[in-house]
């Protein structure tokens, strides 16, 4: 079962996003987050992805009915975005949503929504786990140190929006503060794993998708 949603946020305004469940009951959840295009076809293949795996999904509308459908565009309104909001406000009420029927939740994010996905684990008692493909935080969001969640991410050598060498400070902070984390670099562009851009790479995306499939079975469903 699929469908558009509304759902709470915590400060009591209403959000909306496309929700899938799988057929059996009390299954774990995953909060997927959308790259800087909007909620479009592609996200929405994402989280029936995760449905098919046995999560129930909920894919937040970040840009309330609004898509993006060139690069520039799509950062206009990445730019635009409030970050600090869409975290603690859309993506937590998202969490507070799945959680009513599943014990734990987890979040997932691409691009910007990488980036969302670390912001939630640092803010959201919700988090239970969380996933981040290619999005680094500015330093400016936050100390990431103070995540006590189990973190997975995946970074792109190539990756011209997130340059390796924040992918390098942001692990030092990690790492120092004992975050439980992993990480994983592949040789490849910002993106690979969007089937409908320029920089999709099957390989590496397949490798993403089967320790992001292996990191949530471990701690969602064991």
């Amino acid at each position: 079962m699929s469908e558009h949603i509304q759902f709470q946020r915590p400060d009591g305004k209403t959000a909306s996003g496309f929700y899938a469940e799988p057929a059996a009951a009390n299954a774990p959840g995953i909060v997927v987050i959308q790259e800087w295009w909007g909620l479009n076809d592609q996200i929405k293949r994402v989280g029936k992805q995760w449905t098919d795996a046995g999560y129930r999904v909920l894919v937040p509308d970040l840009y309330h009915g609004e898509k993006a459908l060139d690069e520039k565009e799509a950062e206009h309104k990445m730019n635009d975005l409030d970050f600090g909001d869409a975290a603690t406000q859309d993506i937590r009420g998202a969490l507070q949503y799945l959680k009513q029927g599943s014990d734990k939740v987890g979040v997932i994010g691409f691009c910007m929504g990488g980036v969302l996905a670390v912001l939630s684990a640092m803010n959201n008692d919700e988090t239970d786990v969380a996933v981040s493909w290619y999005g680094i935080p500015p330093e400016e969001a936050g100390d990431p140190g103070t995540i006590s969640v189990p973190l997975q991410c995946h970074f792109a050598e190539q990756d011209t929006f997130f340059p390796i060498d924040q992918a390098d400070a942001f692990e030092e902070k990690l790492k120092a503060a004992n975050v439980p984390y992993e990480a994983f670099r592949y040789d490849a562009p910002h993106a690979f794993g969007n089937e409908d851009w320029d920089y999709y790479d099957a390989e590496a995306s397949k490798a993403a998708w089967q320790r992001s499939m292996a990191f949530f079975e471990k701690h969602l469903k064991g």
